[in-house]
Parts: C-alpha cells; structure tokens; sequence
C-alpha cells in the first residue's frame, strides 16, 4: 500500500520554524503534532487549570486524501506525568475538512499546566476510511451473547 500524502499549510501568524508533524521513530504508528501559540502568548505559554480544556493551535491546515482520516490522540507521557489528555480521543479530523489544526486538550492532573510554544502536544494517526451502508431490518441475526451488554462478558 502507497503511504499517503498529508498536505500542510501555514496559518496566517504561525511560527514557520517549527517542524511540521513528524514520526520520532522508525516504528512510531504516530507523528506528533507541536503547540504553535500566537506570538502574544509564545513566551509565557497557555497555562491550563486543573479540569480546564482549551483548544491548543497548532498553525496549520491540512489537506487530507479522500479515503482517509487524521486522528489525534494524547501523548502517553503527558497523560501519565501531568494527567493531559485529550476532551474527545480519538479526535477525527475529516478528509473534507480544511480550518485550522487545533488540539483539545484538558488538564486531569491536580496543579496547574503551561504548555510551551513548540511543545509535542499530542500525536497523529492517519487511518483509512470505510463507509458503511445503513438499512433497517425487520428482524437482526442471532448470536452467542445477544442483548448482553456492559459487564455481560466478564466481572464487573
């Protein structure tokens, strides 16, 4: 399979010397994704609450190819070392969708956290896409588990 070819651009006011996404490693399944702050706010940071989410920019656009999705997911050491993380993880963004590249983060943690302009603030996927066909049935088929729901497969 070809990879595909995710096409950035600048916002308006963006700090252009900071990378674009990028894989850390060989291996990496994500690419992180850098805190791109307005130049008003680059040299203190946003500083994010206890239990307060912002939308964190990260100065681009994106074009993606038809038939695939970005999703954004948090970085597993600011989740463990500071409790941030993302509102709505996976995030999805959409081939369609050309606006700004923002990350919704939210800070779980007890104290106070500052993210630095150019900060690794979470991690990329991109994924392909399949959509479904929907039909409503008079009747659905039968299986082992049925109706089960929440806990009905294992302990509470």
């Amino acid at each position: 399979m070809t990879a595909p070819v995710l096409r950035f651009s600048w916002l308006e006011g963006a700090d252009r010397d900071l990378p674009l996404p990028a894989y850390e490693t060989a291996g990496a399944a994500g690419a992180d994704l850098r805190a791109n702050l307005a130049p008003e706010t680059r040299e203190a940071g946003l500083t994010l609450a206890p239990m307060q989410r912002r939308i964190v920019p990260t100065g681009l656009s994106v074009e993606i190819p038809s038939g695939f999705e970005m999703q954004l997911r948090p970085r597993s050491g600011l989740a463990f070392k500071h409790g941030l993380t993302l509102v709505n993880t996976p995030g999805t963004i959409d081939s369609d969708y050309r606006g700004p590249l923002g990350v919704l983060l939210v800070n779980l943690g007890n104290a106070p956290f500052t993210v630095a302009h150019g900060d690794r603030i979470a991690q990329m996927i991109v994924a392909p896409v399949v959509q479904a066909r929907f039909e409503l049935a008079a009747a659905l088929g039968e299986t082992a588990r049925g109706a089960g729901g929440f806990g009905s497969t294992g302990r509470d």
